[in-house]
């Protein structure tokens, strides 16, 4: 529950006295904020507590009190915390009148409880709520994957149902019922076949609220439903019905949620095994990357056998063909050309990991994404020998003077995680996508984390965009050297090589030290910049590196 005003008044360590609306303490409370505004209203949005001392009110002339509260009332401020003994030594009595007046509940604050302290009470407390919350909604998800694990679609209502305490139905596509959870909801459930047929002409995800299905065992009260699409396509293909009595919960919107998804999963019965394969992977993908192996590993099964608990690589590949071929199959959608065939680079990849993987007897979770393909697979293993292999073998066939910049349609890139484990999955997932971005900008078929981080940063310099900033930096030094009037690019290289050393830098360069400030001066002079500045040295020693000869 969150926090109320009756918690607070019993939060033994702030000491607050209840000085009117003893009889609304049970509201709760949204947050706690301190104002000595004379009209605090504008700033306010409702479900607050107000915490205040009077320094720029009246508190004592009974209609500047009146006016005062009855803003507050009307605003949804659902408390008022005044402090005695900061500009009042008790709450004035024209402030408790207006408050009784407007039922407006008025809290005695004793000056030794700071506002802070009554700050931190309320956010603790709504923290609390908020994490009880995200906790029975994730015990909820458990419950509700191994219900749907041992009994199917039935045993997710009743337990979806019981998780809300309310009623779950099942529609198929033509909006019939298809399961109830309890067993009594199915009178009720078929009242929203129009509801659910309505629902279905509107692309999906979709979900709507509707009201009316009387509760037989309780006619006088009337059921707030939710009815979710089910299905990936544009059409669903069902519908989830949830009945409650009011508005779902944190945690009950969790249970709705997880619901809807593992429905989907078991509802799609159209798409093909394989299809259905890649979603249950791609779920589990998700579950790891968000940080819930233990949820991974329940909707998983014994799917992948031991890949999740042992040590594994993650794997992200990318090819322009897949994205040029979907971009084709788009257009011939729209009636402007057929799709063209072509290579698949990340299909031949599949079947190569795959293939390795079934050979040796290991699990491995591949999952496309459009253009990119991720894959998990066990470090160490024939899968992710034979992906550096098969990458290694497509670089060992390319032409010396063909790279990736070069636009090759065939070309793939391959970026490996260092070895990491579920409880990283995500940091792993970012580990490869930077490999797969270095390998682009290098123009090479894979690169494994591992060797980016092992080697030097300037290597990484080699790009045209970083290459044009530093000509461009260092182009007004250098047609000054050209007129022959000094070397300020030899000079800049000594200087910041020496750390700033005039004499070091100068007997390097075989030049006086004052030579070398004059030279430094002009350089500065001929940037417009300081060479105290940090940033500004770095950007200079960087453009000498790129623009250096190999």
């Amino acid at each position: 529950m969150p926090p109320t005003l009756a918690s607070l008044v019993h939060h033994s360590a702030l000491k607050l006295t209840v000085r009117a609306g003893e009889d609304r303490l049970d509201v709760p409370v949204r947050w706690a904020h301190v104002s000595e505004l004379a009209d605090p209203v504008p700033y306010m949005e409702g479900g607050e507590l107000l915490l205040i001392t009077a320094l720029k009110l009246d508190a004592e002339d009974p209609e500047a009190m009146h006016r005062y509260v009855k803003r507050l009332a009307d605003a949804g401020v659902v408390g008022l915390g005044f402090a005695v003994g900061v500009n009042y030594d008790d709450v004035p009595e024209a402030l408790v009148a207006a408050a009784r007046q407007e039922g407006l509940p008025l809290l005695e604050v004793p000056r030794r409880t700071p506002f802070l302290a009554i700050s931190k009470a309320v956010s603790a407390a709504i923290a609390a709520d908020q994490y009880r919350a995200v906790t029975a909604g994730f015990a909820a998800q458990r419950e509700l994957t191994r219900r749907t694990l041992a009994d199917g679609p039935e045993g997710l209502l009743a337990a979806l149902a019981a998780q809300v305490d309310g009623w779950a139905a099942l529609y198929d596509a033509s909006g019939a019922v298809v399961a109830t959870a309890p067993e009594w909801a199915g009178r009720r459930a078929a009242r929203l076949t129009a509801d659910v047929q309505r629902l279905r002409e509107r692309p999906a995800p979709a979900s709507s609220v509707v009201g009316g299905a009387q509760n037989p065992e309780h006619p006088e009260n009337a059921d707030r439903v939710e009815l979710h699409s089910l299905g990936t396509s544009r059409r669903p293909r069902s519908a989830l019905a949830v009945g409650t009595a009011a508005a779902l919960g944190t945690a009950e919107r969790y249970a709705v949620h997880s619901a809807i998804a593992l429905l989907t999963l078991t509802t799609e019965r159209s798409r093909s095994l394989h299809e259905a394969g890649l979603r249950i992977d791609a779920a589990v993908l998700r579950m790891l990357l968000a940080g819930e192996p233990d949820h991974a590993r329940t909707v998983a099964g014994d799917l992948y056998g031991g890949l999740l608990d042992a040590p594994f690589r993650m794997i992200v590949a990318e090819s322009p063909a897949a994205r040029n071929r979907a971009a084709a199959a788009a257009q011939a959608a729209a009636g402007d050309a057929s799709p063209e065939t072509g290579g698949d680079p990340l299909g031949a990849l599949v079947e190569v990991v795959e293939s390795a993987a079934a050979r040796a007897g290991e699990a491995v979770l591949v999952v496309p994404e459009g253009e990119r393909l991720v894959v998990l697979a066990t470090d160490g293993g024939a899968a992710v020998a034979a992906c550096v292999e098969h990458a290694s073998a497509l670089e060992a066939a390319r032409p010396a003077s063909e790279s990736l910049a070069g636009g090759d349609e065939e070309s793939l890139v391959v970026g490996l995680s260092a070895p990491s484990g579920p409880i990283a999955a995500s940091a792993a997932y970012k580990q490869a996508e930077q490999a797969l971005s270095v390998a682009r900008r290098r123009g090479r078929v894979c690169v494994e984390h591992e060797h980016v981080a092992a080697g030097s940063v300037l290597p990484l310099l080699a790009d045209d965009a970083v290459r044009a900033f530093a000509d461009g930096l260092l182009r007004a030094l250098r047609d000054h050297d050209a007129t022959g009037r000094g070397d300020l690019v030899a000079s800049v290289r000594a200087w910041l090589s020496r750390h700033g050393q005039w004499d070091a830098a100068a007997a390097d360069l075989g030049v006086h030290r004052h030579t070398l400030r004059y030279r430094m001066r002009r350089v500065e002079e001929i940037l417009g910049r300081s060479l105290d500045d940090p940033d500004v040295r770095m950007e200079l020693w960087l453009a000498l590196k790129a623009t250096a000869p190999d």
